[in-house]
């Protein structure tokens, strides 16, 4: 008995420590929430695959489809949200059958970098949805004016406390729709 009980502990421990994670992370940085239409072209056989992205870094994006394509294809893809588009060169890093599939990005030009960038900075929070710094000061006027001053500065404090994670990007985009709407 005393046998038996130890054989299956044995096995016991040794599933457990056989048991292997399905996937690796190997992700490089942060993956942010972020839904936008996809358009994939194969661009060995043509093969074209519209879908949606369920996440979104600096590296690539997952896209969720039930008809993934195979690892290492190259495709030419096309990501757009609120009419912006990002455009880049990708590898199919991995794919799961009837789910989707993770894209390693692997060349895109210094324009669509610069909005993979600020897609980036809106989902982090570090930079408000549509709405920038030089946006905020082409709207109030860039002028010395003590008006202008205060709404700078109050635009620049509204736009600290969304990167703290104390108002939501939302909240913190309607209060700078508030202000700089007061000033025009």
């Amino acid at each position: 008995m005393e046998m038996t009980a130890t054989s299956t502990e044995s096995t016991a421990d040794a599933a457990e420590s056989s048991a292997q994670p399905l996937f690796v992370e190997r992700r490089r940085g942060p993956r942010y929430q972020f839904t936008a239409t996809v358009e994939l072209v194969d661009l060995k056989s043509r093969t074209r695959v519209q879908a949606r992205t369920s996440d979104l870094s600096r590296g690539g994006c997952y896209v969720d489809t039930t008809s993934p394509l195979p690892v290492d294809t190259t495709v030419r893809m096309r990501l757009t949200q609120n009419k912006r588009s990002f455009e880049v060169e990708a590898r199919v890093a991995y794919s799961l059958a009837g789910m989707g599939m993770g894209l390693a990005f692997t060349g895109a030009t210094p324009e669509q970098v610069e909005l993979l960038e600020r897609w980036i900075g809106e989902l982090s929070g570090e930079v408000l949805p549509e709405l920038s710094a030089s946006d905020q000061n082409e709207q109030v006027g860039g002028s010395k004016g003590s008006g202008h001053d205060q709404s700078y500065v109050l635009g620049t404090l509204v736009m600290e406390l969304i990167r703290q994670g104390v108002l939501s990007k939302e909240k913190g985009k309607t209060m700078l729709d508030q202000l700089l709407g007061s000033n025009s």
